[in-house]
């Protein structure tokens, strides 16, 4: 028999939080998140992005077990037209069971229909500096810090219960050169004398960086992604949260923040040390002893993750994403960095899949949300 309960208790809360850590027990691939986030899930005090959405955590039970969770998010900003508005499922993890997974989808179907969605789709998160879209090639392959793995059965088993392709992403991984191209560097120096603009990571550090220019990079980010599928603009309180996030593993070796002659963020890219290693030795926890393989990550990375590379609208078709990349490969091929790989890039964003055309990739991974109407899961929930 299968119960599925709302989260509520502080036990319910934790059990939500770990349960993914016994899900993934012994996979290779599964790379955990920070345990204090996921423990601060349902706290609006710690999780901002609460603030302003509606949401509802649910927990499955089979036979007295705990066997899945989800969570049930409708942000603001999340609606196609007036008639057509979205529930979002999201944090998806259950074994694999058919009937499981009914249930916890139905789950987020019900909680839907009672706000008056329409469509149920996901894996999304609150926005775009959450995890989303569900594995569906790459199985064999780690994940970064910033996604989430899941079995080939979760994909299987969502398009049993009638859910369709909705977004697509795909995840490279970058030959490194043994030594930078000319070509890139001298262009890079050109545009940038072009328009009048400097890189302060060539100069100060990253605490100076993120109190200088920390929202506007966000702001700039709001208007390079706005628009793509699913993107829900940073408001300050989220710009403010995700800088306190990222700011703590970034090293302004690998990144670049061009700004212009008005102090403002013309252009940037971000790539973070990997962590991953050291989230799994520690099972995501951060202490006592696993924040120093964290810092040993971030001081000297073997591997990389890109982030974000975005390029302010007043500039855009200017080729400052050359100089973006010109600059964080040149200090990725001194520093001897072995691997970098892609967070997921849009299949229907041209202009970023178009940029990596020069560099040697491959595609590893390819992952994707689901979308569909709600209806037909209601009747087994209730």
């Amino acid at each position: 028999m299968i119960i599925v309960k709302t989260v509520q208790t502080k036990k319910d809360k934790k059990a939500f939080a770990t349960f993914p850590i016994k899900l993934y027990k012994g996979n290779p691939y599964y790379v955990p998140s920070m345990r204090s986030d996921e423990l601060n899930t349902f706290n609006e005090k710690k999780n901002v992005n609460l603030k302003g959405s509606k949401y509802k955590g649910f927990l499955a039970y089979k036979d007295g077990e705990l066997v899945g969770r989800i969570m049930a998010i409708i942000v603001s900003s999340d609606s196609v037209s007036e008639t057509e508005q979205y529930v979002r499922f999201s944090r998806l993890e259950c074994i694999n069971d058919l009937e499981v997974f009914k249930a916890l989808l139905g789950a987020v179907e019900n909680y839907g229909k009672s706000q008056g969605a329409n469509f149920i789709h996901g894996p999304w998160g609150f926005n775009d500096q959450d995890r989303e879209g569900m594995l569906t090639e790459g199985f064999d392959r780690r994940s970064t810090y910033a996604t989430n793995y899941y079995y080939p059965y979760f994909h299987e088993n969502v398009e049993k219960l009638g859910f369709k392709d909705e977004s697509k992403w795909v995840e490279r991984s970058f030959t490194i050169p043994k030594e930078p191209y000319d070509r890139i560097i001298a262009l890079a120096e050109r545009i940038k004398k072009r328009y009048n603009l400097i890189d302060v990571a060539d100069t100060l550090e990253i605490n100076e960086i993120i109190k200088r220019y920390g929202l506007k990079l966000l702001s700039c980010v709001n208007e390079a992604y706005g628009g793509l599928d699913g993107y829900v603009p940073l408001n300050d309180e989220a710009k403010k949260s995700v800088i306190d996030s990222f700011g703590i593993i970034v090293n302004t070796r690998y990144i670049s923040i061009l700004v212009d002659e008005n102090d403002d963020v013309a252009a940037f890219g971000i790539c973070l040390p990997s962590i991953c290693n050291a989230m799994i030795k520690s099972r995501g926890k951060l202490f006592p002893t696993g924040f120093i393989g964290v810092l040993k990550s971030i001081k000297k990375p073997k591997e990389l993750e890109m982030a974000l590379i975005g390029v302010n609208a007043k500039y855009k078709n200017s080729g400052l994403n050359a100089v973006v990349i010109s600059r964080i490969m040149k200090n990725v091929i001194a520093d001897g960095i072995e691997f970098i790989e892609s967070n997921p890039m849009l299949e229907t964003n041209y202009n970023i899949q178009q940029q990596w055309k020069f560099a040697e990739n491959e595609i590893i991974k390819k992952r994707q949300t689901y979308k569909k109407e709600i209806g037909s899961l209601l009747e087994f929930y209730k």
